[in-house]
């Protein structure tokens, strides 16, 4: 069986076909583990070395175009993991380039998939920026979508193009919300969120990090390790378990800002939070502030999605796994 990933070379696309590549097999299309034999990284940059037992194709394109992603799945493709996007900073900055990206570029995705004839199971990417404005301090499955971002309008887009390509039987889909992921490696992106990885990262690199919204602020939280072992429970769940919706949102670790900073503190000491400054962005607050602030699901539990244990926790998984076991300070 083949695998795509739309968004390949990026962080969690890198990670999560390295944890194909090391498990070598994934339930496909005829509802059983299979034998992975390709996975391919599709994205706008090559992807990166994956090493392993498996072929790793690298394919550098635009979403965006229909005859490419139209090459890019054939019949043997079993399972699609959707994960490209325009963040949300990003959207918000380029409406069109959102739509042609985040609207279009999923909708060839699913064309492309009914074209095959074969139903592959997709997971989509979805976001909890499809939530906003006055919304209960815990949001799960049931809250209705409310989006206050081009973004968040978007995500809501692709979860319905998801119900509906997989009503019909063109593909085996199943959306799900991420929470804010961290803590990202590499350099800082346009997702409005992306500061909530940095004010962690750099002090832990020995490098300053401005924090554009209050201490006070609340978010749902979820590590790198979490989601992609979430992405493999969602996209393996048993299509029996989804109802009139194939969408889920994840559940996620509740924390402030002035929380996340004191778990860095005890994980590595209080002279790494000293390199966290505060300079409220107006916008990132804004976009910020509309989203929720807890996230669970009761389906996502029930298909063995977890939470992380604690913040300390996820500061010291970045730690093991991109610091090389201790902070650079």
């Amino acid at each position: 069986m083949k695998v795509v990933i739309t968004g390949g070379a990026g962080f969690l696309g890198s990670c999560l076909a390295r944890k194909l590549a090391a498990r070598g097999r994934l339930v496909g299309t005829s509802g059983k583990e299979e034998r992975l034999d390709e996975i391919v990284l599709f994205d706008t940059v090559a992807g990166p070395r994956i090493d392993g037992g498996i072929k790793v194709t690298s394919v550098v394109g635009d979403l965006a175009d229909a005859a490419q992603v139209g090459r890019l799945i054939d019949r043997d493709v079993g399972a699609i993991f959707h994960l490209a996007a325009v963040v949300s900073g990003g959207a918000e900055a380029d409406f069109d380039l959102g739509y042609r990206v985040n609207l279009d570029g999923t909708r060839y995705i699913l064309e492309a998939a009914k074209a095959i004839g074969t139903k592959p199971r997709l997971l989509f990417t979805s976001s909890v920026a499809v939530f906003g404005g006055k919304i209960p301090i815990m949001v799960s499955d049931d809250v209705p979508l409310t989006p206050q971002t081009s973004y968040g309008i978007q995500k809501v887009i692709g979860e319905l193009l998801v119900n509906d390509y997989s009503r019909k039987g063109y593909v085996d889909g199943r959306s799900v919300r991420l929470p804010t992921i961290v803590v990202r490696p590499g350099k800082p992106n346009r997702a409005a969120s992306s500061f909530a990885s940095g004010i962690i990262r750099e002090p832990l690199m020995g490098v300053d990090a401005i924090c554009p919204v209050p201490g006070t602020t609340r978010m749902p939280l979820m590590s790198p390790r979490r989601v992609v072992d979430a992405f493999l429970a969602v996209l393996e769940a048993p299509t029996s378990v989804f109802g009139a919706t194939r969408a889920m949102t994840l559940p996620s670790l509740s924390a402030t800002v002035d929380e996340m900073l004191a778990a860095l503190g005890r994980v590595a000491g209080a002279g790494t939070v000293k390199r966290v400054r505060f300079q409220i962005d107006p916008l990132i607050d804004r976009m910020v502030g509309s989203w929720p602030q807890a996230t669970d699901s009761a389906l996502a539990r029930r298909v063995g999605v977890q939470t992380d244990a604690s913040l300390d926790d996820i500061i010291k998984s970045f730690i093991e796994d991109d610091l090389g076991g201790k902070p650079v300070l």
